[in-house]
């Protein structure tokens, strides 16, 4: 099918929730991509951080492919080796608690969101609030686009569930002062990926950490796309000032597949009993079994530390370029702020061209989630392809 037939197709019968970009991508491999037409990519996008492990890789395809000619799934009716040992390996390289299994972030952000308000039940708050930063992105669930401040918009979603607190995501003081008793918990992304790549500051972290201890609250940290090593740990929680009591995970977590989870500490493992939450493919021997294989690629030290390098090559390389004003992020998330008068989505067009896959969160912000497993070789390369795209020129 030719990509002109495939388009057609898409414009006829998918919902139009997307601008899709007349490019199909058919092959991967590593942080390689080929179109239908046998172009090749550099890829720094990763299918927005799903691809950790890169594209293809053998240890998941085999444990896919294997999984798959043994057993497809049952149900969550009866037990599992696959999903108890990712239950167990998710828990135990985190927070130590309970996992829920899911299939995405927004599945996750929702069973964090029941956890918290169940909990404040318990503890007599018949109204429970949660406190949301703004430019958070929790997902696209009725209870996930209320606490997405950006989103909630009830004049097209609306009525949408109450209780959500937005307050600045660089002000430690508004975050305690809307930390009261009815707040069942505070929830963050350490480092915001839809909003243009905002780490969010360790004064703010902190704050929330001892606003929630003070009131009871619960920390619930979103690492759906700032998990799964993307910033030089396993979880980015590692390297902060503030441990959460509840943390939920997807995108590379499943090494390709769908695949979520929300996890506790040991304190808040049994909020959630029988017939509170389920999922019908959530922990399904496939899924599981290529989750398990992603943690092993991307727990490896070496892999770690080489996020950590390359993380720093590249913020040094974008800093360099005239066009670029801003390099936020940490490790291998970052995002580039353009100087006025220069059009993101015109950049990133221009780099496609080039062969090099980036993503435009904002109109003057390019964001960089390359897979893990790049090389120096592939840094430099981003860095040439990105700076002939910033000068506009045609490729030849």
């Amino acid at each position: 099918m030719s990509i002109e037939e495939t388009r057609a197709l898409d414009e006829r019968y998918a919902m139009p929730t997307y601008p899709r970009t007349p490019v199909e991508f058919v092959r991967g491999e590593g942080a390689r991509l080929w179109d239908s037409e046998g172009k090749e990519y550099l890829d720094f996008f990763a299918g927005l951080s799903v691809h950790n492990a890169g594209h293809c890789h053998p240890r998941i395809v085999e444990a896919i492919a294997d999984q798959a000619a043994t057993l497809m799934g049952t149900s969550n009716l009866y037990l599992s080796e696959n999903a108890a040992l990712l239950a167990e390996r998710i828990a135990n390289s985190s927070l130590l608690g309970r996992v829920f299994l899911c299939n995405s972030g927004a599945e996750a952000s929702e069973c964090a969101i029941k956890l918290a308000r169940k909990y404040a039940h318990g503890r007599g708050i018949d109204s429970p609030e949660i406190v949301v930063l703004d430019g958070a992105f929790h997902g696209r669930t009725i209870a996930a686009i209320a606490a997405t401040p950006k989103l909630a918009r009830d004049d097209l979603f609306g009525p949408l569930p109450a209780g959500f607190v937005p307050v600045p995501r660089d002000d430690p003081d508004a975050v305690r002062d809307a930390v009261g008793k009815n707040t069942a918990a505070v929830m963050i992304e350490p480092i915001q990926g839809e909003a243009g790549i905002h780490p969010i500051a360790d004064e703010v972290l902190v704050a929330a950490r001892e606003a929630c201890d003070e009131s009871g609250a619960l920390l619930v940290y979103d690492e759906v796309q700032c998990g799964m090593g993307r910033t030089g740990t396993l979880w980015a929680f590692e390297q902060l000032p503030a441990r959460p009591d509840v943390m939920t995970a997807a995108k590379a977590l499943g090494g390709g597949l769908p695949v979520g989870a929300c996890v506790t500490t040991p304190e808040y493992g049994e909020v959630l009993t029988l017939g509170d939450h389920g999922s019908t493919f959530a922990g399904a021997p496939v899924t599981a079994a290529a989750a398990l294989a992603s943690l092993g690629v991307l727990s490896e030290p070496a892999l770690l530390e080489s996020v950590t390098a390359l993380g720093n090559r590249f913020s040094t390389g974008l800093t360099a370029l005239d066009a670029v004003e801003e390099v936020r992020g940490r490790g291998l998330m970052l995002g580039a702020g353009l100087a006025d008068g220069i059009d993101a989505a015109a950049v990133a067009a221009n780099a496609l061209d080039r062969g090099l896959v980036i993503n435009v969160p904002g109109p003057s912000t390019l964001r960089f989630l390359p897979p893990l497993v790049i090389g120096e070789a592939d840094v430099d390369e981003a860095l040439e392809k990105l700076e002939a795209a910033l000068g506009g020129d045609a490729p030849s």
